[in-house]
């Protein structure tokens, strides 16, 4: 699973012109599925998104999580991080899991982070999204774990 985090003042999802989804200072997860990903890797990126320290302490080092930061999470599901990009001129997202297996382990994982920490929102699946947001840094990091 791969995961996309950017430290954020504020986000939102909309979906048909309504706003689903909002936080304020926290991270804006983008979420992608691969193939081989497996309950296993849902629970291993939930723990290490809630533990990974990317928020100033009062020295300005990034020591603090996102509980210890008193954010909050936006995970949004975004299966074009897992296209391959290495050849050509367009994306080929064979790397990419099926829909079904796409949604089910997004919201295994959006689960599994729900349980770690209560202050989560999350885009919906499968549908287009507007994503705004106000990236504070800019922090961005990319998170993948292996099957």
């Amino acid at each position: 699973m791969i995961a996309l985090l950017q430290r954020v003042t504020e986000a939102a999802v909309e979906v048909n012109g309504e706003t689903i989804a909002t936080i304020g200072p926290g991270l804006l997860v983008f979420v992608a599925v691969e193939k081989d990903d497996g309950g296993v890797q849902a629970s291993r990126l939930a723990t290490r998104l809630v533990s990974y320290r990317v928020f100033p302490d009062q020295q300005g080092r990034m020591n603090l999580d996102v509980r210890q930061a008193g954010g909050e999470l936006l995970l949004v599901p975004q299966f074009t991080l897992a296209a391959d990009t290495g050849r050509g001129n367009r994306p080929s997202f064979t790397p990419a899991a099926s829909p079904e297996d796409g949604r089910r382990l997004f919201q295994k994982f959006a689960n599994e982070v729900s349980s770690l920490f209560p202050r989560v929102h999350s885009g919906q699946f499968g549908a287009d999204m507007q994503v705004r947001l106000v990236n504070d840094g800019p922090v961005t990091f990319w998170l993948q774990t292996g099957p």
